[in-house]
Order: C-alpha cells, then sequence, then structure tokens
C-alpha cells in the first residue's frame, strides 16, 4: 500500500494520540480480535511510544561458512561483508512517518545500533520493531530513538545474517505486517492495523480513547488531582 503524501500526514494525525490498548479495542470493534496483537516476547526497549507507517525489510540466516584470516584481511572481509550480503538499500529511502519493521528470522543479531538507528530517525523514523536483536542499547536509550525487539544482541551481522528484501509483506510476532499498514508501539507492546482498515480502526479507538478519559477525568476530580494531559 502506498500512501500519497496528503494521506499519510492524515493518518499519523488520526492515530498519533492512541494508545495501543485504544487501538486494540478499535480493532476489536471491526471484528479483528485475533488479528494484530504483535507477541508479547517483542517488548520497548524502555518505556516510550512511536506510531508510523511500515516501512519493511526481510533478513535470513547466512548460511556459508566464515573463511580462515587474519584480522587484517577480516577487516577487508567485513567490509565486502557489508557491501554485497547485508547492505539494505532501503535503509538511505528513509521517509518522514515510517515505521521500521525488520523481519531477522529471529536471529541473534543486533542488525540495527545505535549508529544506522539514529541516522534513519533523524531522516524521520518514528519507530522501529524486530523479531530478532538490537545492540548498542545504551545510546539508544540516551538518544530516545524509539525501539521494540525480541531481545537484545551483543552480534554484527558478518557470518550470520543476509539480507532479503525490502517492501515485502513480513511475520513480526505472530502478525504479518505489509507495506503501509499502521503499526502502534508503547509500553503495552506493538499491535499492527492493516491499512484497509486503518479509518475504521481509528474512529472507534478514538471513541474508546474518549470514554477513558472521561471516566478517569471523574476520579482526577474526586481524588483532588490535577488534570494532566492523559485525561485532558
Amino acid at each position: 500500500m502506498v500512501w500519497s503524501k496528503e494521506e499519510r500526514t492524515e493518518i499519523l494525525g488520526l492515530y498519533k494520540d492512541l494508545r495501543v490498548a485504544d487501538v486494540r479495542d478499535g480493532m476489536d470493534w471491526n471484528m479483528l480480535h485475533h488479528y494484530g496483537s504483535v507477541s508479547q516476547e517483542i517488548r520497548p526497549l524502555f518505556r516510550t511510544k512511536a506510531v508510523g507507517i511500515a516501512k519493511t525489510s526481510r533478513y535470513v540466516p547466512y548460511d556459508e561458512p566464515v573463511p580462515k584470516m587474519s584480522p587484517e584481511e577480516y577487516t577487508e572481509w567485513v567490509a565486502w561483508y557489508y557491501q554485497n550480503i547485508s547492505y539494505n538499500p532501503g535503509n538511505k529511502k528513509i521517509e518522514e512517518g515510517d515505521f521500521v519493521v525488520i523481519d531477522q528470522s529471529g536471529v541473534d543479531v543486533g542488525i540495527q545500533g545505535s549508529n544506522n538507528s539514529l541516522e534513519m530517525f533523524s531522516k524521520g523514523a518514528r519507530g522501529f520493531i524486530t523479531n530478532g536483536g538490537v545492540r548498542d542499547t545504551d545510546e539508544l536509550i540516551l538518544n530516545q530513538v524509539p525501539f521494540w525487539s525480541k531481545m537484545i544482541s551483543q552480534k554484527m551481522n558478518q557470518g550470520r545474517i543476509r539480507f532479503e528484501a525490502n517492501d515485502v509483506p513480513v511475520n513480526i510476532g505472530g502478525v504479518v505486517v505489509s507495506p503501509g499498514d499502521i503499526v502502534v508501539a508503547d509500553g503495552d507492546g506493538a499491535i499492527v492495523v492493516p491499512h484497509k482498515y486503518a479509518f475504521d480502526v481509528a474512529k472507534y479507538a478514538h471513541q474508546e480513547l474518549e470514554a477513558d478519559k472521561k471516566g478517569r477525568k471523574s476520579i482526577y476530580i474526586k481524588l483532588g488531582w490535577e488534570l494532566d494531559h492523559t485525561v485532558k
């Protein structure tokens, strides 16, 4: 699904204030009870929230042996590997509002780390999610780059994983994510809204969010609490 620039702006605006729980409710209201919720094993790196449009890529395990070589030769081989085996051309084509979705076949590798994630974040990526690992996590937390992953990994790409495809349907935590789907993620995990249901789900997600705000606001008032952004 390719959204126009105007459609991207509109749909991102509709979802920007919605929580994962609200979106889950909106999916239920559209009879999608058993679809969309990413497995609980994929968790946020830190407490944060992100909403974006899925930009997908897929990696598979590297099945060739790593040749015997000296450290100097290995330096050259690593450069070759990144240019020819694990290079992802899609990383250079980030649009404002993208949610980077990486199917790395569950391999214990940190494809994304502090450098490439921050670069993509600076170009407009709203968040990242992978069914594999992420590394350089202290820096990602310091820089507040929103990330959801199955694991934290110390390992680099070379000899472990290779790039396969961009802009294809992928499986993240038991959910098929297609390019153009809406991804909402927060402390409750992540949920994926198929693009064809995006507007209908948003409508009823807002209905439930407003009902929640109204109810919680009345409790704040009874308690004498100052109203905050979650109830206004």
